[in-house]
């Protein structure tokens, strides 16, 4: 199903076709579906490779940027990332650039795949800590990696506030919608974030997180990937437990003020996830939903312990 007024179809078909043309060593290889998100379609191509195209024009720089930056980014971060090994260009079958990667094997995060989800949340902490103090190696805060979670909560009011007014038509009888009101209302009055600039992956979520025998060993989807301030790196951490949350900020020090920006950024996106993808993608509403109950027995939980 489309989830964007102007995404662009695939199908096996035209893989195959790109493929045929552009890499006809690979086209003979089984071709299987492997997921799609809000982004790309994947197809698992033979035993080692990923295919992933681009569901509208504005996606498609996300893959520039991991062809660009993964393999420098790479041998400075502790765990396994995407390796891209080949760039495809439009054609007329699919006309955007479109990319193969490795295969990375691995169990998305998940209750089954996860026992101790403390250590799951230090492993995350791990690696956000290398990554926010990898070297920017000449890449600033513009163009493709000027992504709005680096920056600031302000200019994004205009499309969260009518997001968290479409929660309350739509799941308001379920959710605590004035709360999540309250605590955005409230993260703008913070101060700005500050201090220098640092790499972000921006969408740390349990399907971009791959782990064996419970604990992370790779981190994929790095299509979001933006210089910025760190806050929103934070907010995914509302997708796992409570265990992994805390034990995540424990291990990165992550103080108060920062913690509800981040908090923000994480109910901010979520309620923006049910209003967009309500109609066309019931599984990643069900995942904003989660997180918004995460946030809001948070929320609880502080206010039982003022």
């Amino acid at each position: 199903m489309a989830l964007h007024q102007d995404e662009i179809p695939v199908d096996e078909e035209i893989v195959r076709a790109l493929l045929t043309a552009q890499r006809p060593e690979w086209a003979a290889l089984p071709l299987t579906p492997a997921g799609a998100g809000t982004d790309n379609t994947m197809y698992r191509l033979g035993a080692d490779l990923l295919v992933r195209l681009p569901r509208t024009a504005e996606k498609a720089g996300a893959l520039r940027k991991e062809q660009q930056w993964l393999p420098r980014l790479a041998p400075l971060l502790p765990y396994r990332v995407p390796e891209p090994v080949y760039a495809g260009v439009p054609a007329d079958a699919f006309p955007l650039p479109w990319s193969v990667q490795r295969w990375i094997p691995g169990d998305e995060v998940r209750s089954g795949t996860v026992a101790d989800w403390a250590a799951l949340g230090a492993d995350l902490a791990v690696f956000v800590r290398r990554l926010h103090a990898a070297d920017l190696l000449g890449a600033t805060r513009a163009g493709p990696l000027s992504g709005y979670r680096g920056g600031s909560l302000h200019p994004c009011d205009t499309w969260i506030s009518p997001a968290l007014e479409d929660c309350r038509d739509r799941i308001g009888d379920e959710t605590d919608v004035d709360t999540l009101v309250r605590l955005w209302r409230d993260a703008l009055t913070l101060p700005e974030p500050a201090g220098p600039y640092v790499w972000l992956h921006s969408d740390l979520k349990p399907t971009n997180l791959l782990v064996r025998d419970g604990r992370l060993r790779a981190v994929i989807d790095f299509g979001g990937l933006t210089v910025g301030h760190p806050d929103a790196e934070h907010a995914p951490i509302w997708d796992l437990p409570p265990a992994a949350r805390h034990a995540y900020r424990e291990a990165l020090g992550v103080d108060d003020v920062t913690w509800a920006r981040a908090r923000a950024w994480a109910l901010g996106v979520a309620a923006s996830g049910v209003s967009y993808y309500w109609d066309t993608f019931p599984a990643f509403v069900a995942e904003c939903r989660n997180r918004l109950r995460e946030i809001l027995a948070d929320a609880d939980a502080d206010a039982d312990a003022d």
